[in-house]
């Protein structure tokens, strides 16, 4: 089914265009505040950025609610979800307004610098607390026979708005950076993604307080009763499989795309730019990531087809199989446009992989887990990707890119395809193709 005939058959639902627009201008917003932090942390004229600087800025915005999220889970499970949509962007409209105070001063010197890592801590990880709302809200606006249709729809639309964010603060950064101070620059950034938050969480209002569930909301608990409810959460994910097996691919997948990811943005800063040549660089990213961005659009109507081809198991693992060869042809050409087709065709394969596992997590887990385990599909998504980063730290050149460690990483990718084949043949087919149907 073409993406364009399933957005069609969805838009038709006033929910389903209430949550997408929170979507879209959630993670525009994300996309601005996200480049704003590169641009002020990693693409200063003054540094040349190594692979632990890019795992360090990463581990900052990512992992701290990996940590805490289990245990701030359950009130997704028994909080009304409008409400955590319109607080959390509230929330981080005040913080971006502070950052850009912070940046506008300069912030290089503690405490000011210190302030502004904490404040962009808090509101990336509300960014992960949001995006679970909006992920267990999503049966609420739909048709449990959407299933696919939607977890192919979603998580490619809220990449389309991180790119929109990139795309407007790039500009910014690069048309600015040559009339003001570079920092000026990243507060006009910062400035726009606390407008987007501000938006985002009026599209939140138009939601009443119970539209998006949970469909029983219990009042709340003490710690040790949360704990519990945790715990009985992970139980329940011992009940199912098929979704472990899902959470086991897309777990390898995201740490060899944290590999991937950080090889790139070292090879477009150091490989192809000198050090001084900030805004080439950021303008080649750029690129790189609206090229990658255009492969998760695109994935909303391809992976809906080879499912219905191939059936879901089969189609995750030639997503792997087929990610795994790219890395050699094209991506290991060391050119910018054998990397920027590479680039494209992982994008398409790795969120079609997520939206894959979306599907089996939303047709297969009761609702009334589906806060808690979100948060640990979650969890493992970004921590992962983390821990990517910190392998590519340790086995990457400082210039990022090389023909043997592509050639590793396409070998892991095939590894981590064969692995889920094997633990997936001990299940049942058709278990992965519920909630799969189309019309």
């Amino acid at each position: 089914m073409a993406f364009s005939e399933g957005l069609r058959r969805l838009w038709r639902l006033p929910r389903f265009r209430r949550i997408l627009g929170v979507r879209v201008s959630t993670q525009a917003a994300d996309g601005t505040l996200q480049t704003g932090l590169a641009s002020y942390v990693l693409l200063s004229p003054e540094q040349q950025p190594d692979a632990w600087s890019i795992a360090m800025v990463l581990a900052i915005t990512m992992l701290p609610f990996s940590i805490i999220g289990p245990f701030i889970s359950l009130t997704l499970d028994r909080w009304p979800r409008q409400r955590i949509l319109v607080g959390t962007d509230g929330l981080r409209c005040i913080i971006a307004v502070a950052v850009a105070a912070l940046v506008w001063d300069g912030a290089r010197q503690n405490p000011a610098h210190l302030t502004l890592l904490f404040l962009l801590l808090i509101a990336m990880s509300l960014n992960r607390y949001l995006l679970a709302a909006l992920t267990a809200g999503l049966e609420h606006t739909i048709d449990r026979r959407e299933y696919l249709t939607a977890s192919s729809i979603m998580p490619v639309i809220g990449p389309l708005g991180l790119m929109i964010g990139v795309v407007v603060a790039a500009a910014v950064r690069l048309v600015g950076g040559h009339w003001m101070p570079v920092h000026h620059a990243d507060t006009i950034i910062f400035c726009i993604s606390a407008v987007l938050f501000a938006f985002s969480a009026f599209m939140g209002t138009r939601f009443g307080r119970d539209e998006l569930g949970p469909t029983v909301p219990d009042p709340s608990r003490s710690a040790s009763q949360v704990l519990h409810g945790i715990i009985d959460g992970f139980r329940h994910l011992g009940t199912l499989p098929v979704v472990r097996s899902g959470l086991v691919l897309v777990g390898f997948q995201r740490l060899l795309f944290g590999v991937y990811s950080v090889a790139m943005m070292l090879g477009y800063r150091n490989y192809f730019h000198a050090k001084a040549d900030v805004n080439g660089a950021m303008g080649d990213m750029a690129v790189w990531g609206v090229v990658m961005g255009a492969g998760f659009v695109l994935s909303a109507g391809f992976m809906p087809r080879v499912v219905r081809a191939m059936g879901m198991r089969r189609a995750l693992i030639a997503m792997m199989l087929a990610t795994g060869v790219i890395q050699v042809f094209p991506g290991a050409m060391l050119n910018r446009w054998g990397l920027l087709v590479a680039s494209f065709l992982v994008g398409l394969f790795a969120q079609s992989v997520k939206a894959g596992v979306d599907t089996i997590c939303q047709a297969h887990i009761d609702d009334a887990y589906k806060g808690r385990i979100f948060i640990v599909y979650d969890m493992i998504y970004n921590a992962l990707y983390v821990g990517g980063a910190a392998v590519a730290a340790l086995v990457l050149p400082v210039h990022g890119i090389s023909h043997p460690h592509l050639i590793g990483l396409a070998v892991a990718y095939l590894l981590v395809g064969v692995l889920f084949a094997v633990i997936s043949g001990r299940q049942e087919s058709s278990l992965y193709d519920r909630g799969t149907a189309v019309h």
